[in-house]
């Protein structure tokens, strides 16, 4: 790259590098007035000013001081123009398999394509994502440590667990939200119900005997079964596992009795007969299962809830980096094949902009915070 190659001929001067004018600077990265302009964050009139006028000690200061910040900018460009150059570790706060998983895969299969590079996914599920979150949190953020997390861990878990090392809204930094999806309610063929009044009643019944699993105190799943409970006015008790996978294998073994997993993770067993599907969460159905109903059409009004997944960056990472991740994430999901993936597994594709995602993150955070309050929902 021009830029990349410019700033290498700097760095073969290092004690020079605070001393070169303004336009030499420009000439070795080649980009224009303009552009260097644009990059320190000046106007145009001002920079040719600077690099007409005579030279004298203040003048010399200023230069330098433009320089040096022309430098620092330019670099930038150049370093973010030839990542990624190894690969890069994305982290998933779920275990393999589970659709964060499923989805974290999709999403680097198509950024090591468009880069060249591999995108490695590193599960490390458990505590609500804190674990995962934690993680991250510890790494350079020179754009080689990513973070695929989902609506869980980033808007429900800091509510619920004290002393985090972290802080979701200001550690973190959204690059591009890739999927909305919907959860499903299953029950294990052992409980009789066939219809969620059924189980209901069921549950009514028997106050405290049904128990629910989900991927983890604080996740989607939890959160989806505790505003269960509130509106139907039941006691289930709460069984937290690390994720969905190990949360399946024992609802089907008859070691719990029911769970309201993402769509993706549920659908397959369900149709295999392991497990018995109920309803589905969102407000339509699903066209992966257009015979079961939606929460509301089952006789429980207001239930509308679902879960999202995206990719995130530390916070101090290249901003060109971000930019240059989610143009290319942009790419991919305008691609069929993409958006086709994210429809098999039974999720919506999101149009939202980094910054929409960064909005819709912090209103997240506020709306389940409120319901964990509430709910009095703690670690357990």
């Amino acid at each position: 790259m021009p830029a990349q190659a410019g700033i290498q001929r700097f760095g073969a001067r290092a004690t020079e590098l605070f001393a070169p004018e303004v336009r030499t600077i420009r000439e070795a990265a080649q980009i224009s007035q303009s552009q260097f302009a644009k990059l320190i964050g000046v106007n145009l009139r001002m920079l040719q000013n600077w690099e007409q006028k005579p030279e004298g000690e203040p003048m010399r200061s200023l230069r330098r001081a433009v320089a040096f910040i022309g430098l620092t900018a330019v670099s930038s460009v150049a370093f973010s123009q030839s990542y990624p150059e190894k690969a890069v570790r994305v982290v998933v706060p779920y275990s393999a398999g589970g659709s964060a998983d499923i989805l974290a895969r999709l999403t680097g299969k198509a950024l090591g394509a468009h880069f060249g590079q591999s995108f490695v996914i590193d599960n490390r599920g458990g505590a609500g994502g804190v674990i995962a979150h934690e993680l991250v949190a510890r790494a350079v953020p020179d754009g080689y440590t990513l973070l695929y997390s989902a609506a869980g861990p980033l808007t429900v878990s800091p509510h619920i667990y004290s002393k985090l090392s972290y802080d979701p809204l200001k550690t973190f930094v959204p690059v591009k939200l890739t999927a909305f999806v919907p959860l499903m309610l299953v029950v294990n063929p052992k409980i009789t119900a066939t219809t969620v009044k059924q189980l209901i009643d069921a549950a009514l019944a028997n106050p405290g005997k049904l128990t629910y699993a989900s991927a983890g105190t604080g996740s989607a799943t939890h959160l989806a079964a505790e505003l269960f409970r509130s509106l139907t006015g039941t006691e289930i008790a709460h069984v937290a596992y690390k994720g969905s996978p190990p949360a399946l294998m024992d609802l089907m073994a008859g070691q719990t009795d029911m769970m309201i997993d993402v769509l993706i993770s549920a659908l397959p067993h369900a149709k295999a007969g392991k497990l018995r599907a109920l309803a589905i969460t969102s407000t339509t159905r699903s066209a992966l299962a257009p015979t079961v109903p939606t929460m509301q059409e089952a006789g429980v009004k207001d239930f509308d809830t679902g879960t999202w997944f995206g990719l995130l960056a530390l916070a101090g990472t290249n901003p060109q980096i971000i930019t240059t991740i989610a143009r290319a994430l942009d790419q991919a999901m305008a691609q069929t094949e993409f958006t086709a993936a994210v429809a098999s597994q039974g999720g919506e594709l999101s149009r939202l902009t980094t910054d929409q995602f960064g909005e819709l993150i912090k209103s997240d955070y506020v709306r389940w915070g409120k319901v964990v309050k509430s709910a009095g929902i703690k670690n357990e």
